[in-house]
């Protein structure tokens, strides 16, 4: 499976070289081995390793190589499902405890960059989530009353708030803070490295061929070498869905461009996100370089199998809601565009945890617009989990948990 085309963000920003790692040729001995090299893999086991557990991380190509470049870096508490939705999904007590989860998710995730020893970009910021359309408004007026019943930190914007923070003006919005920028393949690079050089042992270009399971451990091959586990835990992403296919994952394809510098952008509030309710939704956030990225416009997969193959077309329009938004930036171009294949669950939370059909095996499937948030939670749930403290709350993103939609 193709993941990402066209030319990613951060390796357009990332110049400089990043370090490399030798592949598996030898048998090894771990009690965990990560499989997936990516900014879920690279959270895991880097919460392994300050755990003090003996952990080796594997990835088939380059870490943090494939989706997590194309990644736009985007840490909110809020979700592609709304928490109105999410308690009416399941139920109160489950759907506000996610939300508060995420939310303790960003926290620690700007700690751990904060204390890496190289800069992830990772930057505070806050949300303007707009109604679409006056339709929405009503739907946005009760989300904003139980973010706010709920304790999280939410402002209610009219028409006339908007306007005073931007050159646009939409019906209403919720502005929301205690979000987060970060560039994540800087991140996962930065978290393996410090990690690698604290006793992680890193083997790239090693693809998984064969994995053999016995009453009390798995031996994972690679194509020169072996490790023989205790645990595994598999994160690598939408690939899973080749030979695990979940009937709660839906498969689908993205599009975002980076702009060109901008040389103001003093009238974007705050350099906050803004999104909306519309679904698919339609996003937008600065670079500390003062570029614009933009995302959205989420279809099938290309019949080709080509991520790319309107990326083109989708990148125009892309750069067009942009200027409907900021109309005095005319002169605005596009500096790279991209697609990727993104999943989401049918509930709308992830799929994190055992699967039946694999022992000693965890599995982190972090399917949604929130996907490096849940990769925290799901990092913070299996590190528990694998130190014999299960948390009880690992039981409601199971793999195999039954789908009763209540969204209507």
């Amino acid at each position: 499976m193709l993941l990402t085309g066209g030319t990613t963000p951060w390796k357009f920003l990332n110049t400089e070289p990043v370090k490399k790692y030798p592949p598996l040729t030898e048998q090894m001995k771990c009690e965990v081995l990560v499989i997936g090299g990516g900014i879920s893999g690279a959270l895991m086991a880097y919460v392994l390793n300050k755990q003090g557990v003996d952990t080796i991380l594997l990835e088939k190509r380059r870490v943090c190589g494939g989706s997590t470049s194309a990644n736009t870096g985007l840490l909110q508490f809020s979700n592609d499902c709304t928490l109105t939705d999410l308690i009416r999904q399941f139920d109160d007590h489950r759907g506000t405890s996610f939300y508060k989860m995420c939310s303790h998710a960003v926290r620690r995730l700007t700690d751990i960059a904060n204390s890496l020893s190289r800069d992830s970009g990772l930057i505070p910021r806050s949300s303007l989530y707009y109604a679409s359309t006056p339709q929405d408004v009503g739907m946005l007026r009760h989300e904003y009353d139980l973010l706010k019943r709920r304790g999280f930190d939410v402002e209610y914007w009219n028409r006339d708030d908007i306007k005073a923070h931007f050159p646009f003006s939409k019906e209403a919005a919720i502005y929301t803070h205690g979000d987060a920028e970060v560039d994540p393949y800087r991140l996962g690079h930065h978290l393996l490295q410090d990690a690698s050089q604290d006793g992680l042992r890193i083997y790239e270009n090693s693809e998984v061929t064969d994995t053999r399971y016995t009453d009390s451990d798995v031996t994972v091959i690679t194509d020169q070498g072996s490790v023989l586990a205790q645990k595994v835990i598999w994160a690598t992403g939408y690939t899973i869905q080749e030979w695990k296919p979940d009937h709660n994952a839906e498969l689908l394809n993205t599009y975002a461009i980076l702009t060109e510098p901008v040389a103001d952008l003093s009238s974007w509030h705050e350099r906050s996100f803004l999104w909306e309710t519309n679904r698919p939704y339609l996003y937008f956030r600065t670079t500390p370089d003062q570029r614009i990225i933009a995302g959205g416009l989420d279809e099938a997969l290309p019949p080709s199998g080509k991520p790319e193959e309107y990326a083109e077309v989708r990148g125009r329009r892309l750069l067009d809601e942009i200027q409907q938004l900021f109309p005095h930036l005319a002169d605005l171009r596009i500096a790279c565009s991209w697609a990727g294949v993104f999943a989401s669950t049918k509930d709308g939370i992830p799929l994190i945890g055992k699967h039946p059909k694999y022992p000693h095996s965890y599995f982190i499937e972090v399917y949604g617009g929130n996907g490096t948030v849940y990769s925290m939670i799901a990092a913070d749930l299996l590190a528990e989990t694998i130190a014999g403290r299960e948390p009880e709350e690992l039981k409601w993103f199971s793999l195999t948990r039954p789908i009763d939609l209540k969204i209507i």
